[in-house]
């Protein structure tokens, strides 16, 4: 274990976990709406919000996949310690990380079940920005419509016309994210 791995996690568990599951809840809950959060150092290239939502949700029983440039040594080593997270393939993943492109094709990851669909991967998307423009986002939690930068559209909107089947995703860059829940209908800018 290097000093890295053992570093970086919240200083107060009880207390920036609530704080980081609440600010993750509410982001799915109001899809485009775009949360600030802190309590997570993790190694490069994780975000910090990355590193949060990997602190508030995963745990022992969470299986996790790691996509591209992030499955890294210093970053399995971190997850390891700080969440105990299983390491899996994107077909058994309860979770997956990554950017967009290292998370493709989406189909490969569980989208749930008729009778289950609740058994269906989460998408941690790492995005070089943030922002509320760029696509429409309509549908629950949202009053009237709101935009968010998405890395496409296309598969989004594939995900929705899918449902209750589908992934969800949190979208984070810097110490930011976002959430898209599968429910949430996506039209071009």
């Amino acid at each position: 274990m290097t000093a890295t791995a053992l570093s970086g996690g919240f200083a107060d568990a009880a207390v920036e976990g609530a704080r980081a599951f609440r600010a993750v809840l509410d982001a799915l809950a109001r899809p485009g709406r775009i949360v600030a959060v802190a309590g997570a150092r993790p190694p490069a290239p994780l975000s910090a919000a990355a590193g949060v939502v990997l602190l508030a949700l995963c745990d022992g029983t969470t299986p996790l996949h790691l996509a591209g440039a992030h499955d890294a040594p210093e970053v399995r080593r971190w997850i390891a310690f700080h969440t105990g997270a299983p390491l899996v393939g994107a077909g058994e993943a309860a979770f997956a990380l990554g950017s967009w492109e290292a998370l493709q094709p989406a189909s490969r990851f569980a989208a749930g079940t008729p009778a289950y669909p609740d058994r269906s991967a989460t998408l941690i998307v790492e995005v070089p920005a943030l922002a509320n423009d760029g696509p429409r986002l309509t549908g629950p939690g949202i009053e009237r419509s709101a935009r968010l930068s998405l890395p496409e559209v296309a598969a989004f909107r594939a995900n929705r016309a899918r449902f209750p089947l589908g992934f969800d995703a949190i979208l984070t860059c810097g110490d930011r994210l976002a959430g898209l829940p599968r429910s949430t209908r996506v039209e071009d800018a």
